[in-house]
């Protein structure tokens, strides 16, 4: 097989089934989903040529496979001794609505120890290699223990391998232990792991030094439709873009960091990659589709993104005139 752009660990893919009406009548779309397929689907509409290290397992698994597939993603699977998760959704109303869910099977230690070899063997070869997590449903959320992501970080690397993560939790300070290369986080996520002290621009701003200083080589914020925001080289960079008609928030920061990697997977730098992951995610919000967009569009909305330096003091009091290092000292001394 060909070496990818991109490496992509996705542990544990979902079947989707979504109910739309057309003309009167149901519109039923079959699909494969969550964070790393999203992630996977937008890499490829960029461009990048994407490996999927996941596990397939029972007849969700199998259909999976096809699905993936058919979208241009290469998978590398463990065949597992369980099941993929499935979820329909009635969307008829205009907004998601659950009809019903089964979660993803627990991986077995023979699963994990089987997609850890895959995805180093894979990431070896590849430019880039990002680290998304596995299914956000409760039953899930022991899958995949968060030292495998710290030795997965920490092995990719040792070998001189960019890593990017979309983690948050056990899994992010797992990571942050290792050291990567971009950690990728919303506010949301900032303030329920109290890694934040507040959603204000200067609480960020402390919060994002500390994951820094904890081993984030980039750190990028997302503040729902607040402008992003980027620590790179001790500087604090506000992302602003034109603010469109959202049909669909989800996937919006799945594209994000899709249009980071794909373009650090090239050899590009961490401000371009941002424009350009903005843009991505700035499209995917018009649209239905999870992770999907027009790479025309894309790229004609990154001449759009403005990314400006913040300068020191900037959203503080005037009189305080303090750093955003100096809010980062301030959260580790209380």
């Amino acid at each position: 097989m060909v070496p990818s752009d991109v490496a992509l660990f996705a542990p544990s893919p979902v079947l989707t089934v979504t109910v739309e009406e057309q003309g009167g009548s149901p519109d039923i779309h079959v699909h494969a989903g969550g964070q790393g397929v999203w992630q996977a689907r937008m890499l490829v509409t960029l461009g990048a040529s994407v490996t999927m290290c996941c596990v397939l397992a029972g007849e969700t698994g199998t259909v999976l496979r096809h699905l993936i597939e058919d979208e241009g993603v290469a998978v590398k699977a463990v065949e597992g001794a369980g099941r993929n998760g499935a979820y329909i959704h009635d969307r008829r109303g205009g907004e998601r609505v659950e009809v019903a869910e089964a979660p993803s099977d627990p991986l077995t230690r023979h699963d994990l120890d089987e997609l850890y070899g895959l995805t180093l063997s894979t990431g070896l070869d590849a430019g880039a290699v990002l680290l998304s997590g596995p299914s956000d449903h409760p039953a899930a959320a022991d899958a995949v223990p968060a030292d495998t992501y710290r030795r997965l970080a920490a092995d990719l690397r040792a070998v001189g391998k960019p890593v990017i993560a979309d983690l948050a939790g056990e899994r992010l300070a797992a990571v942050l232990e290792s050291g990567l290369t971009v950690v990728k986080v919303s506010h949301e996520e900032l303030l329920d792991d109290g890694r934040a002290d507040g959603d204000d621009q200067d609480a960020l701003i402390a919060a994002m030094h500390d994951l820094h200083d904890h081993g984030a080589e980039y750190v990028i914020v997302t503040r729902a439709h607040e402008p992003l925001l980027v620590l790179a080289d001790g500087i604090v960079r506000v992302v602003r873009m034109p603010q469109l008609q959202s049909a669909d928030t989800h996937g919006a920061g799945d594209s994000l960091t899709a249009g980071v990697t794909a373009t650090l997977a090239r050899g590009g730098d961490i401000e371009d990659a941002v424009r350009l992951g903005a843009a991505a995610g700035m499209l995917n919000v018009t649209r239905h589709g999870l992770g999907t967009g027009d790479v025309e569009a894309v790229l004609k909305l990154r001449e759009l993104v403005e990314v400006d330096r913040l300068e020191p003091g900037a959203g503080t009091a005037p009189q305080a005139q303090v750093t955003p290092r100096d809010l980062a000292e301030r959260a580790h001394g209380s």
